[in-house]
C-alpha cells in the first residue's frame, strides 16, 4: 500500500512521506486563537481545515491522534483591547458637558488622522475638522476607495485594506462630530487617544479586566467551533496557567547561553544559537531580516523596549510597563513573549519532539520560526547536533478578500457567528474548504460557492432518493452478495464503487487531497443517479445502497454530518438531533407523525366517501400495531419508527387521488384539496416530502422541514406573483377595451371638428382649410381620409355593438 505523504513546510517542495515517531500514533500541537475578539471566516478556514486532516488521520487511516491546542490569553492585542475598553467605560462615567465631550472627540479625531492617515494632515495644510474631512479624504485617498493602490501600481493588498479601515473609522467619527452624537460613532478614534492619555493609570494588579475579555472570547470561540462541527482538542492549554513554567524555560535557555537579560527583559540570542551549529528561520529563511514582520511578532507594546544586541533578537520575557499585566520573575515584574508561550505549553504536553505542529500560514515567520529556535535551544545538547522539535509543520492557507488577508486587525472580516446566521450553513462552509487544498490560499468566489452548492445538492438528493426507494421496497437484503450475475449494469456500478474507494484513498494519501476526493464522490454519485433513473430495467437497490453507504462514510469522515458518529456506517445524513432522539421515548418521538395520521384519517372519514377502496384503508390500516412491533424490536431510528404512520397517510392520499376522477365535481374538489393539503402542509411541516409516481405508491422522502417550507413559500410567492401579473394584464385589457370604445363612440364626422389646427371642414367632417386659411395639402388630406375611414369602421362596430342610443 502506498505511503501517506504530506506537504511539510520544513521541507519545501512536493509532499514527503509521513512517518510518525510511534507507529499508529500521532502527536499534534495546533496554535489556537488569541482570545481578544470574535473569530472570523479566516479562523474558520484554519480550524476547519485542521479538523478535516485530523479526522482523516483518525477515521480513514486509523491513527490515534493526541491533539493539543492552546489559548493565547496573554498578548499585546489582549492588553490593548481590554485596557482601552476599560478606559472608555471610565470616560463615559465622567460628568462631561456636551461641549466637553465634543472637544474630547475632536482631539481624538485629529490625533487618529495624524497617526494613521498622514495625507490628511501636514504642516502646509489647514487644521483638519469634520467639515473639511470628506473633501480632503477624497482628494488624498480617493483612488484607494475606488479600488486602486497607494502607489498607483499593482493590485490592492493589506496596506490598502488598512487605509480603508482607518478611513471607515474617521468617517464614523466625522459624522458623530457633525451630528453632535457624543461618544456614539467615535469609539474607534477615541480608544487609542484615551490609551495614549491614561494607559499608565490602569491598576493591573487586578487582572480581571484582561481575564474577563479572554474568557468571554474563549467561550465564543468554542461555541463557533462546535457550530462548525470541529472536534474539541484532546487537551487545551492557557498561557495564564503556565507562567511559572515559562519563567523556568526561559532561565534554562539563558543558562545554555542562547538568551540574555537586558533592562528587565530577556531576548533570544540568534547569533549564539547559530554559532552553536543550529539553524534559525528554517521555515522562512528569506524573511529573517524582514523588519515589519519582526515588529509585528514582537507586538505593538514592545517597540520601546531596549537592550537588544541585534534587531532580529526577539523577546522571551518582556518587562511590564505601567498599564500592563505582570508576573514575578528573576528579571523583575514582566510577562511572557508571544513565541515562548507555545514552546513551553507544547513541550509540556508532547515532550521534546512532536509529529505535527500546525497553524495559519501567516504564523510561519516569525512566530513558528522563533518557536522552533527557542525550543531547539532549550533541548540542545552540546556535541549532539541540532535538535528536531517538530517533524512536520503544516500551514493552512489563509482566506483573502479582494487580495487582502482576512484579518481582525484590518477589520475586513465576517465573523463566524454572522456567516452562519446569514450566509452559510456549517456543512456548506466545510464543503467550500474541502474543495480547495488545505495548504493553498483561498479567495471565496461566487463560482466556488456555486460549485459547493451543486455538490451538496447532488449528494443530498441522492441520499434522499435512495432512502425513499429502500423504505418503499421494505427490509433490504445483504446487497452485494445477492446481486444477480445477470445484472451487468449493477455489477458495473459496484466496479465503479470499488474504483472510487481506491481513488479516494489515493487522493487522501497524497497530502490529504480533498478536492480530488470530492470530485471522485461527485462522479460516483452522478453515475449512480444515471443508473437509478435508467428506464430500461429495474435498478438494483442493493448496488445503490452500497454506493450510498460508502459515500455516507466518507462525508462522515470529512465532518460534513454533525449528527453522525464514527464509524459512520449509516445511510445518508443522520437525522438532526439523532443522538438526543436515540435517548427519547420512541412513542414521544413519533407522536407528531401519529397525530398527523389521525388528523388525516378523521378528515377522510368526514368526506363520507362511499368508495370501498377508501373504506377498506380506513378500517384495515393499523400503523399503531406496526409501530409497537418496531419498538419491541429495539428500533430507535426516528425515520423508521415514523414510517408506519407515514405509509398509512400516503396510502390514503394515493387512494383519494385515484378515485377523484370518478367523483361528482363538488366531492372531487374537496378530495383534491385534502390531497394537496396532506402533501403541502401536514407532511411538509414534519419534514416529509411525497413524490407522486405513475402507477406506483408515492415515494416518502425525509427532507429538512425548513427546506420544504422554504420551497412551499417560494412556490406560493411565485403563484402570487403570477396571479398579480395576470390581474394586471386583465385590468390593462379592460382599460384598452374601454379606451377603444370611447374612441369608437365618436362619429367620423366629428373626429376633426375640435382640432384647432383646422379652420373649415366638408360635409363629412374632413378638414379643408388649415388654421391660417390655407388649403390642406393633398398629402395631408390623403392621410386624414385614411384616419377618417378607420374611425368610420370603428364607429360602425360601436353602433353594431351598443346601438345608436348608447
Amino acid at each position: 500500500m502506498a505511503s501517506i505523504t504530506v506537504h511539510n513546510s520544513l521541507k519545501p517542495g512536493p509532499p514527503v512521506p509521513f512517518v510518525p515517531r510511534e507507529e499508529g500514533k500521532v502527536s499534534w500541537y495546533a496554535c489556537g486563537p488569541t482570545t481578544y475578539d470574535l473569530s472570523h471566516l479566516g479562523h474558520a478556514r484554519n480550524y476547519v481545515s485542521t479538523d478535516i486532516i485530523r479526522r482523516i488521520l483518525m477515521h480513514h487511516f486509523g491513527f490515534k491522534v493526541n491533539f493539543v491546542m492552546n489559548y493565547t490569553d496573554i498578548d499585546d492585542k489582549i492588553i490593548i483591547k481590554a485596557r482601552r475598553k476599560r478606559l472608555l467605560e471610565l470616560e463615559k462615567e465622567k460628568p462631561y458637558t456636551a461641549e466637553q465631550v465634543r472637544e474630547l472627540v475632536f482631539k481624538a479625531f485629529q490625533a487618529y488622522a495624524a497617526s494613521n492617515l498622514p495625507l490628511l494632515t501636514g504642516a502646509d495644510l489647514p487644521a483638519l475638522d469634520e467639515h473639511s474631512y470628506l473633501q480632503r479624504r477624497d482628494a488624498a485617498y480617493g483612488s484607494v476607495l475606488a479600488g486602486g493602490t497607494l502607489s498607483g501600481e499593482g493590485k490592492p493588498g493589506d496596506a490598502e485594506a488598512k487605509v480603508k479601515m482607518h478611513l471607515s473609522n474617521m468617517d464614523s467619527a466625522a459624522k458623530s462630530l457633525r451630528e453632535g452624537s457624543g461618544f456614539d460613532g467615535a469609539e474607534e478614534v477615541l480608544l487609542p487617544y484615551l490609551d495614549s492619555l491614561y494607559k499608565e493609570t490602569i491598576d493591573t494588579s487586578d487582572q480581571t479586566i484582561f481575564t474577563d475579555l479572554t474568557q468571554a472570547m474563549e467561550k465564543a470561540f468554542n461555541d463557533d467551533m462546535a457550530a462548525l462541527n470541529v472536534l474539541p482538542p484532546d487537551a487545551v492549554t492557557r498561557v495564564t496557567e503556565y507562567v511559572p513554567q515559562i519563567v523556568a524555560f526561559v532561565q534554562k535557555i539563558i543558562d545554555k547561553g542562547f538568551a540574555y537579560e537586558a533592562n528587565g527583559s530577556v531576548y533570544f540570542d540568534i547569533a549564539a544559537f547559530e554559532k552553536a551549529g543550529n539553524t534559525y528561520a528554517r521555515l522562512r529563511p528569506e524573511s529573517r531580516n524582514d523588519k515589519a514582520l519582526q515588529e509585528e511578532g514582537e507586538g505593538s507594546l514592545s517597540k520601546s523596549l531596549e537592550g537588544k544586541k541585534r534587531p532580529g533578537d526577539f523577546a522571551l520575557w518582556k518587562k511590564s510597563k505601567p498599564g500592563e499585566p505582570y508576573w514575578p520573575s528573576p528579571w523583575g515584574a514582566g510577562r511572557p513573549g508571544w513565541h515562548i508561550e507555545c514552546s513551553v505549553m507544547a513541550s509540556d504536553k508532547l515532550g521534546q519532539q512532536m509529529d505535527i505542529h500546525s497553524g495559519g500560514i501567516d504564523l510561519a515567520f516569525p512566530h513558528h520560526d522563533n518557536e522552533l529556535a527557542q525550543s531547539e535551544a532549550y533541548f540542545h545538547e552540546s556535541g549532539k547536533g541540532e535538535h528536531t522539535w517538530v517533524n512536520y509543520f503544516l500551514h493552512m492557507g489563509h482566506l483573502s478578500i479582494a487580495g487582502s488577508k482576512m484579518s481582525k486587525s484590518l477589520k475586513n472580516f465576517q465573523t463566524i457567528q454572522d456567516a452562519l446566521a446569514t450566509t452559510y450553513t456549517a456543512r456548506n462552509m466545510r464543503i467550500v474548504f474541502l474543495m480547495g487544498r488545505w495548504n493553498d490560499g483561498v479567495e471565496i468566489s461566487q463560482d466556488m460557492r456555486k460549485q459547493a452548492d451543486n455538490w451538496e445538492n447532488t449528494v443530498d438528493n441522492f441520499f434522499t432518493n435512495i432512502k425513499a426507494k429502500l423504505a418503499a421496497a421494505g427490509p433490504a437484503v445483504d446487497g452485494i452478495k445477492d446481486l444477480s450475475l445477470e445484472d451487468s449494469k449493477a455489477r458495473g456500478l459496484i466496479e465503479e464503487l470499488e474504483q472510487a474507494k481506491k481513488d479516494v484513498d489515493a487522493a487522501l494519501r497524497n497530502s490529504f487531497d480533498t478536492p480530488g476526493a470530492m470530485q471522485v464522490i461527485l462522479r460516483l454519485v452522478r453515475d449512480a443517479n444515471i443508473y437509478m433513473n435508467d428506464k430500461s430495467g429495474e435498478p438494483s437497490l442493493q448496488a445503490l445502497e452500497a454506493v450510498a453507504r460508502w459515500v455516507t462514510k466518507i462525508v462522515g469522515i470529512f465532518g460534513l454530518d454533525a449528527s453522525a458518529q464514527p464509524p459512520y456506517d449509516g445511510l445518508g445524513w443522520a437525522a438532526a438531533g439523532a443522538a438526543s432522539t436515540a435517548n427519547l421515548d420512541p412513542r414521544t418521538a413519533v407522536q407528531p407523525y401519529a397525530t398527523a395520521y389521525a388528523k388525516v384519517k378523521a378528515d377522510v372519514q368526514a368526506l363520507n366517501l362511499s368508495e370501498a377502496s377508501v373504506q377498506n384503508l380506513l378500517d384495515q390500516q393499523n400503523p399503531e400495531a406496526e409501530f409497537v412491533e418496531l419498538e419491541k424490536s429495539g428500533e430507535r431510528d426516528l425515520e423508521k419508527l415514523a414510517l408506519p404512520y407515514l405509509r398509512a397517510t400516503s396510502r390514503l392520499r394515493d387512494e383519494l387521488r385515484a378515485i377523484a376522477a370518478g367523483l361528482e365535481p363538488q366531492a372531487k374538489k374537496a378530495v383534491l384539496a385534502l390531497s394537496d393539503r396532506i402533501r403541502d402542509y401536514d407532511l411538509t411541516d414534519l419534514g416529509v416530502q411525497l413524490d407522486d409516481q405513475a402507477d406506483k405508491p408515492s415515494l416518502i422522502k425525509f427532507v429538512p422541514a425548513a427546506k420544504l417550507i422554504a420551497a412551499r413559500e417560494e412556490k406560493a410567492a411565485l403563484l402570487a406573483e403570477k396571479a398579480r401579473q395576470k390581474e394586471e394584464a386583465r385590468k390593462a385589457r379592460e382599460k384598452a377595451e374601454e379606451e377603444k370604445w370611447a374612441k369608437a363612440k365618436v362619429p367620423p364626422q366629428e373626429m376633426f371638428k375640435g382640432d384647432a389646427k383646422y379652420l373649415e371642414w366638408d360635409a363629412d367632417g374632413l378638414p379643408t382649410k388649415l388654421a391660417d386659411g390655407s388649403e390642406v395639402p393633398k398629402s395631408q388630406a390623403k392621410k386624414l381620409k385614411k384616419d377618417w375611414d378607420r374611425q368610420k369602421k370603428l364607429h360602425d362596430e360601436y353602433l353594431a355593438k351598443f346601438g345608436a342610443s348608447a
